[in-house]
């Protein structure tokens, strides 16, 4: 998925799985089809567990696989606090 999105700090390390700051919470129905083709691993799943207003349609934008057969739009819900994990816990609680 696309992560040059115009939010400040919205995907900053690029899709390395290092700062949870594409965190994105899906609907329902686009969820369960991306986690259908490509469910979460155990490294995303440990980033989420960090991450602000986590919810059970929670992704990380950098690790969706998108088919050809897929919709061209799929919805998502950016929210307004993100977690910086490349940072530390003083500078992310500042």
């Amino acid at each position: 998925m696309n992560n040059n999105l115009p939010f400040d700090g919205f995907g900053a390390c690029e899709g390395m799985k290092a700062c949870c700051t594409c965190h994105v919470i899906l609907s329902p129905e686009h969820y369960e089809r991306v986690d259908r083709i490509n469910p979460a691993g155990e490294e995303e799943l440990d980033l989420l567990d960090l991450a602000t207003e986590l919810c059970d349609y929670s992704r990380l934008a950098c690790q969706i696989e998108i088919e050809s057969g897929d919709p061209e739009t799929i919805v998502v819900t950016v929210p307004v606090q993100k977690t910086d994990l490349r940072l530390s816990d003083s500078e992310r609680n500042k």
